[in-house]
């Protein structure tokens, strides 16, 4: 990873322990805190579990996951397609991933691959770049959403469900260690609120920043848990997964 010394947090931040979305609105819309709480949840919990050896972040943005990875692995890359007003400090490789990566066979030992799946137009193709790129016994730690709103278009091009990674993934050579549903119905009707009343003059903004606030205490415990986690199923904001190559 290039400029580490210049790294900052952006999507992701930690506090009192928990690696929550980002405050600043800048970097998280206030619409969308529930949504990126979830995820970092996620990662908090997978990646030092599975995260060794050389990572390859595809996908990587201003590399918001870097600090709860960085203890864990030998060496970082970043990777990402060069279409963006702003120069990536820290990018090491531009690469377009709907095209083979030039990277050799087995170059990695982990894979990042966070919220980048929906903007690939093969997404077939870039599982079995993935495969190809990663080292046996290499994992791939990744996130996609499902009950989510078109966002960085117009390269936003899927949605999946978990029965389709399961499948492009197995189909690829994966070992699918873990997929399990995010969020549920308090999530999705908290998200499909703030970013529709936040419009409204006056009142929206506050009212959408009172129900992200409420659906993110709701849901930590109790009956706000127990109704996330029974609708997930059917109704999953979207879908976590760790994968091996055997």
């Amino acid at each position: 990873m290039r400029n580490v010394d210049q790294w900052k947090p952006s999507k992701f931040v930690l506090r009192k322990g928990r690696l929550i979305g980002s405050r600043d609105t800048n970097a998280v819309g206030f619409a969308s805190r529930v949504m990126v709480d979830l995820v970092g949840r996620f990662y908090q919990r997978a990646l030092p579990q599975h995260a060794r050896g050389r990572l390859v972040d595809l996908g990587c943005g201003h590399v918001p996951l870097f600090a709860t990875y960085k203890d864990h692995v030998e060496s970082v890359t970043c990777v990402d397609w060069g279409n963006s007003l702003h120069q990536n400090p820290y990018l090491d490789k531009e690469q377009d991933l709907n095209q083979p990566i030039a990277f050799p066979d087995a170059s990695f030992d982990t894979i990042v691959l966070s919220d980048v799946l929906e903007h690939i137009r093969r997404p077939e193709e870039l599982i079995r770049e993935m495969y190809r790129i990663l080292a046996p016994g290499g994992r791939v730690i990744m996130n996609v959403p499902y009950y989510y709103g078109l966002h960085e278009q117009p390269f936003d091009y899927y949605r999946y469900t978990q029965y389709a990674l399961r499948s492009m993934t197995e189909d690829a050579g994966f070992t699918v260690l873990e997929l399990e549903s995010i969020g549920g119905v308090p999530e999705i009707m908290a998200d499909l609120f703030s970013k529709t009343v936040r419009i409204v003059p006056l009142v929206g903004r506050p009212l959408s920043k009172c129900a992200q606030a409420f659906t993110g205490w709701f849901v930590r415990g109790g009956l706000g848990a127990k109704l996330s986690r029974r609708t997930a199923n059917d109704f999953p904001f979207g879908y976590a997964l760790v994968l091996q190559k055997p």
